[in-house]
């Protein structure tokens, strides 16, 4: 009778489990975690469109697996632990100290792999956030509630003269070009924010912030700010298109002040 209590504890213990090791093997698994089927519908992170954004991903990828393996060990140990120490009325508990070396390695081994991924994180962040390659192309990003205001130099190269191209929650970049983004904000804090980018900036009233970007893909894609900044919060979205150089400087040229409303 105790066996059979025994080996009912066992399965449901393993019953319990079972949706943790799926959910672990979905997320670990890299074709399920870019797209369902033929329409290529993204589920995980959306298109890496930038030098920089790669980087980001293998060092979360790098994370999310050991902490992966870490969590199935642990649950694996939990189970083992749960099955042949279950109660059992021909076994008494008994006391026991522990083991020093066990307990040394399993402090030396995290913090090894801590320190570890610090160093990894530092480079990524030189790399990401660290001092800019020199630039192509300038822009400057003025957020308030609810727009995003986009200036773009005119024909003396030179951002805040009276040649200057605007556009309202309309960005254009150059694929291939480098990109310095200089944010500030009018009125309340707001967060520039792309997905396809990996990045993230505040624009602080009063500060200037800089992020740089290097495209690697064409296409369009949307601009959110990712910072409650009022009721219109849900409105402030902009609009990206990334494209070829040749356009991109036809686009510039259409939007200059002399051909009249900028849009």
């Amino acid at each position: 009778m105790g066996n059979m209590i025994g080996r009912r504890q066992s399965a449901a213990a393993l019953y319990r489990v079972l949706p943790f090791a799926w959910c672990a093997s979905w997320l670990l698994w890299p074709a399920r975690a870019w797209a369902f089927g033929a329409s290529g519908m993204r589920v995980w992170f959306p298109e890496a469109v930038t030098t920089t954004a790669p980087t980001i991903d293998r060092l979360f990828y790098l994370v999310l697996a050991i902490t992966g393996v870490v969590f199935v060990g642990v649950q694996a140990t939990l189970i083992a632990f749960l099955i042949r120490y279950r109660r059992r009325p021909e076994r008494r508990a008994y006391y026991t100290h522990g083991n020093h070396l066990v307990e040394i390695v399993w402090t030396l081994v995290p913090s090894v792999i801590l320190v570890w991924l610090a160093l990894q994180s530092q480079r990524v962040w030189s790399q990401v956030r660290g001092a800019p390659p020199p630039e192509d192309l300038a822009v400057e990003i003025t957020a308030e509630q609810f727009a995003w205001n986009i200036r773009y130099a005119g024909a003396d190269r030179l951002l805040n003269t009276a040649d200057d191209i605007t556009t309202i929650n309309q960005l254009h970049l150059p694929v291939g070009q480098t990109v310095l983004i200089r944010l500030k904000s009018k009125d309340v804090i707001h967060s520039f924010f792309v997905p396809q980018f990996r990045m993230k900036q505040d624009a602080v009233p009063g500060l200037t912030g800089r992020l740089w970007v290097e495209a690697t893909k064409t296409g369009n894609f949307e601009i959110a700010c990712a910072e409650l900044c009022g009721l219109g919060h849900y409105r402030m979205r902009g609009f990206l298109v990334i494209e070829p150089n040749e356009q991109f400087n036809a686009w510039l040229t259409q939007q200059a002040p002399n051909r009249g409303h900028n849009t």
